[in-house]
C-alpha cells in the first residue's frame, strides 16, 4: 500500500515553489537593475536643448533610483519571494539530507578515512554509539533524530566488518544489497496525524473555498476590462458612443476626458477640489467647445487637459498636476484607440482630427497657437518678429531658411539661439513619394480585379545616411515619445478609408504599403494623408492617380495540354471510391453466370460512363483490354456512382 514519504514531498514541493521563485526573482533584479544601472538614455531623460532639462531630470526621479521600487506591488512581491526562498533552501537541505540523492557512505557515517583499519573502525563505532544511544541521547535531542543516527552507525559498522554486508556495499552501494524501486505518496506525513486533522480541514477549506475562488475572480475581473492595446473594453464603448462621424478637434478633449482610465482619478473628493474646478474653468474656457456633459468626472478632465493644451497647468495643485500626468501617460494608447474607432466606422476626417489631438498634447498647444510655438523659447513676441520681417507664417515655412535667415531670437541668448537651431535640426523634414502598381505583373498596367499595390516613401532628409530618428522634441509633454508617422489613404469622393496605419520605422527611408483590389474600368483619384504624430503643421496631402482597364482587353489565356491532363487525373477520395467500385465489380463477376449477361446485352455507355469506365481501367492498368470485358461490369459500376 502506498504510504506518505516526507522525502517524496520535498521533492515536489520544492519543483513547484520554484516555478514562482525563479521567474520572480529574474523580473526583481532586472526592475533593481533598471533602477541603479540603466543609462539615461533608455529611459529618455536627455536634454538636448535647455528646454529639455527639466523634464530630463523629471524622468531620471521617476524612472530610476531606489524611489522606484518603493511601489505596493514590487514590496509585496520582493516579500513574497524572499518567503518562498527561505522555504526552497530549507526544502533544499532536507533533501539532501534525508532524500535518496544523499546516498550511503559508512565511511562519512563514522567519521574515518576511506581504507581505515577494523580497529579504527571498530574505535568510532565505539565513540557514535555510546553518543547517539537513545539513554543518553534522548536528554538532549528529540527521539527521531537519535534513532536516525544510531541506526545508521549502526548500518555503517556492519556494513565495513560484515563480509556479506560488505560485498552488497560495494557492488550496490546499499549493505541490504540491491534494492527495488519503491513508490509512495508525495505528501507529509503530518496529514495523517490525528492531533492535526482539524488545523488541516481549516487551511483546506481556507485555500480551496476563499483563497482560490478569490484569485480566479480577481483574475478575471481584472483582465475582461481590458481590450486591445490594454485600453479598457468601456473607453471603447465611450468613444463609440461620443464620436461621430462630424467631430471636430475643438470637442475632442472631453471626449479624451470621459475615458474609463481616467474616471476613478477624476473624481473631486473634496470641497477645495470642485472649488479649484470652477477657478480652471474660467482660466480655460474662452478656448474651450462648450461641454456636452455636465459629469463632475467629465469637467475635471476636459479643465485639466485644457490647462496642458494652454500652457497654464503650473496653476494647478500638485495633486492636480499628479491627475494630470497620469492622463498624458496614457494619451498616446488612447487616441490610438479612438483612431482605431475612426477606422472601425469609416469616418476618415474624424480619424484626422483624432490625430491631430495627439499633436497638440504632444507640443501643449491649442488651434489658435502659431506653431512656431513648438520651437523652444518662442513666445507670441518671437511669433510676430517673425511674422513681420520675414513673412513666415508657420513652421514649415520658418524650417525651409537658412539658419542666417531665421528671425525671431534678437532678444534671445547665446544658449538660446542654440537651441532654437537645434530644435529645426530635429524637426523631420519629410519628402513623400508613391508608387502604384501589381505585384509579379508584366507590364505596369492595371486591370479591374488585380490586387493593387500603393507603395508610400518616406524620406527625412534632415537625417544622414544610416542615421535613425530619434525621440520627438516636446519639452512640455512629460514623457518619451518616439517620432512616427500616420499614414492614410482615403477616396477623394465620398472620404471612405482603404487604410490607416502608424509607421514607427526610424530609419531614413522607410516604406509602407497599402492593398485592395482594383475597381471596374475608369480612372479614379485617391487622397494620400501622411501626418505627424507629434509636431503640429509638419501633415501632407498628396493625390495618388489610379487607371484601371477592362480584363476582357488581355489575351486569352490558353492552357498547356499537359495542365489540362491534370484536370483528368483523380482526385484522393476518386482513386478510393474507384478501388472499392471496382473490388464490388470483381465480386459480383464471380457470382453471375455468363447466360445472364447474354439475356442483359450490352449497353452503349454515355459519355460520363465511358469517362468512368475510362477511369477504371487505368487504375488497373489494363486499358488495352477493355473491350473484352464483361457489359455487367459497367453496368455495376454505373449504378454504383448513380447511388453516389
Amino acid at each position: 500500500m502506498l504510504e506518505y514519504d516526507n522525502s517524496a514531498f520535498y521533492y515536489f514541493a520544492l519543483s513547484i515553489i520554484s516555478f514562482y521563485v525563479v521567474p520572480s526573482w529574474y523580473r526583481i533584479l532586472q526592475r533593481v537593475k533598471t533602477a541603479l544601472f540603466t543609462s539615461d538614455q533608455d529611459i529618455g531623460a536627455i536634454a538636448r536643448t535647455s528646454a529639455e532639462k527639466s523634464k530630463a531630470e523629471s524622468l531620471k526621479k521617476t524612472s530610476k533610483g531606489l524611489k522606484t521600487l518603493t511601489s505596493t506591488g514590487f514590496l509585496v512581491n520582493l516579500g513574497i519571494t524572499c518567503l518562498l526562498t527561505v522555504i526552497v533552501i530549507y526544502l533544499a537541505i532536507s533533501v539532501s539530507q534525508n532524500g535518496e540523492i544523499n546516498s550511503f557512505d559508512p565511511f562519512n557515517v563514522l567519521g574515518i578515512d576511506r581504507g581505515a583499519e577494523l580497529r579504527t573502525i571498530k574505535k568510532a563505532y565505539k565513540k557514535l554509539s555510546l553518543v547517539f544511544h537513545p539513554d543518553k541521547c534522548y536528554k538532549n535531542h528529540p527521539e527521531e533524530f537519535c534513532d536516525d543516527k544510531f541506526l545508521a552507525v549502526k548500518r555503517a559498522y556492519e556494513a565495513l566488518t560484515d563480509p556479506i554486508a560488505k560485498e552488497n556495499f560495494e557492488k550496490y552501494g546499499n549493505p541490504d544489497g540491491k534494492q527495488s524501486l519503491q513508490v509512495s505518496i508525495g505528501l507529509p506525513t503530518m496529514l495523517l496525524d490525528k492531533t492535526n486533522r482539524n488545523i488541516i480541514l481549516l487551511i483546506y477549506l481556507i485555500i480551496m473555498v476563499i483563497i482560490v475562488p478569490a484569485a480566479v475572480w480577481k483574475y478575471y475581473s481584472d483582465s475582461s476590462k481590458y481590450g486591445e492595446k490594454n485600453v479598457m473594453y468601456d473607453t471603447y464603448s465611450w468613444f463609440y458612443h461620443s464620436l461621430s462621424e462630424h467631430a471636430i478637434l475643438k470637442g475632442l478633449p472631453e471626449v479624451f476626458a470621459g475615458s474609463a482610465e481616467f474616471r476613478e482619478r477624476n473624481l473631486p473628493k473634496s470641497v477645495q477640489d470642485r472649488d479649484q474646478i470652477t477657478t480652471l474653468m474660467a482660466e480655460v474656457k474662452s478656448q474651450m467647445q462648450k461641454p456636452k456633459y455636465n459629469h463632475p468626472i467629465l469637467l475635471k478632465g476636459n479643465v485639466l487637459i485644457h490647462s496642458h493644451l494652454l500652457r497654464v497647468s503650473h496653476k494647478l495643485s500638485e495633486d492636480f498636476k499628479e491627475d494630470l500626468n497620469y492622463m498624458l501617460r496614457y494619451s498616446n494608447s488612447l487616441i490610438e484607440a479612438m483612431i482605431g474607432v475612426c477606422k472601425h466606422q469609416d469616418w476618415l476626417q474624424s480619424a484626422i482630427e483624432c490625430i491631430q489631438l495627439g499633436q497638440h498634447i504632444s507640443q501643449a498647444m491649442w488651434i489658435k497657437d502659431s506653431t512656431l510655438l513648438q520651437l523652444p523659447h518662442f513666445t507670441d513676441a518671437e511669433v510676430k518678429e517673425c511674422e513681420k520681417t520675414k513673412k513666415i507664417k508657420n513652421l514649415k515655412e520658418y524650417l525651409a531658411l537658412s539658419d542666417e535667415d531665421k528671425k525671431g531670437m534678437k532678444s534671445m541668448t547665446d544658449e538660446q539661439k542654440s537651441d532654437v537651431l537645434k530644435c529645426c535640426s530635429l524637426i523631420p523634414d519629410l519628402e513623400v513619394t508613391t508608387k502604384v502598381y501589381v505585384d509579379d505583373d508584366e507590364d505596369s498596367k492595371i486591370y479591374a480585379g488585380d490586387l493593387v499595390s500603393v507603395q508610400v516613401n518616406l524620406t527625412r532628409n534632415n537625417l544622414a545616411e544610416g542615421e535613425k530618428s530619434g525621440l520627438v522634441h516636446a519639452p512640455r509633454f512629460p514623457f518619451p515619445k518616439q517620432e512616427a508617422w500616420w499614414v492614410i489613404l482615403g477616396t477623394r469622393d465620398n472620404g471612405h478609408i482603404i487604410g490607416i496605419d502608424k509607421v514607427i520605422d526610424p530609419s531614413r527611408v522607410c516604406r509602407h504599403k497599402f492593398k485592395f483590389l482594383a475597381p471596374k474600368e475608369g480612372t479614379y483619384e485617391f487622397d494620400l494623408y501622411v501626418l505627424s504624430n507629434a509636431y503640429i503643421g509638419l501633415d501632407q496631402k498628396h493625390k495618388v492617380e489610379l487607371t484601371t482597364l477592362d480584363p476582357a482587353a488581355l489575351p486569352e489565356y490558353k492552357i498547356h495540354p499537359d495542365d489540362a491532363a491534370l484536370d483528368d487525373e483523380p482526385t484522393l477520395f476518386e482513386e478510393f471510391m474507384t478501388g472499392n467500385v471496382e473490388r464490388d465489380s470483381e465480386d459480383s463477376d464471380d457470382e453471375e453466370s455468363d447466360d445472364e449477361a447474354e439475356e442483359e446485352g450490352i449497353k452503349e455507355l454515355s459519355a460520363a460512363e465511358r469517362k468512368k469506365q475510362e477511369l477504371r481501367n487505368a487504375r488497373k492498368k489494363a486499358a488495352a483490354a477493355a473491350d473484352d470485358e464483361d457489359s455487367d461490369d459497367s453496368d455495376d459500376v454505373s449504378e454504383v456512382y448513380e447511388e453516389k
